[in-house]
């Protein structure tokens, strides 16, 4: 009996042993402080000048000629834009995106559905329903969870897209 007591008590003495009191005691730290002020930076100058007249009527790219319903979407498959709008592959999109100046689109390479996965931060209206994204030819297809599309939008510059959601309010996609 006494070594079964004796076993009982060092098995306590030896967990007990592993347990120590940790905690952040630093007197050099002082969560007050402030970090030291940036050095400023010379800026080159400034140049004006006139801006030329935009290109057409519109500032959107003309919307694809097919008879399929917004999106393209035709007996299942993507048709693609035979329109306006510069050449865009997935990759030169991933990123972070301003939308309308005002709230944020986050677009990934990670599949989710037909699509890959994205977001918008601070964005109002349908999109901010936006879940995934895909490329169908020129055009870039904006979707919800459910893969019905919220908006699409076209390449206009180098980080530059325009377009529109699918109640016709405008998108426009800037870095």
């Amino acid at each position: 009996m006494q070594l079964r007591y004796a076993m009982t008590g060092m098995a306590v003495v030896l967990s007990l042993a592993g347990c120590q009191r940790t905690a952040y005691n630093d007197a050099s730290y002082n969560s007050t402080s402030a970090p030291a002020p940036l050095t400023a930076q010379p800026v080159p100058q400034v140049q004006g000048g006139q801006l030329p007249p935009p290109g057409g009527s519109s500032q959107f790219p003309a919307a694809p000629a097919t008879n399929a319903p917004m999106g393209g979407v035709q007996g299942g498959a993507m048709a693609s834009n035979g329109g306006g709008g510069l050449d865009v592959t997935k990759e030169s999109l991933v990123g972070s995106w301003r939308v309308n100046g005002s709230c944020d689109m986050f677009l990934t390479l990670t599949n989710l559905g037909s699509g890959s996965r994205g977001g918008t931060r601070g964005c109002v209206g349908e999109l901010t329903a936006m879940r995934s994204w895909e490329v169908a030819g020129k055009q870039v297809v904006l979707k919800d969870v459910n893969g019905n599309q919220v908006g699409s939008v076209y390449k206009t510059a180098d980080n530059a897209f325009s377009g529109q959601t699918s109640s016709g309010q405008p998108i426009a996609l800037s870095r």
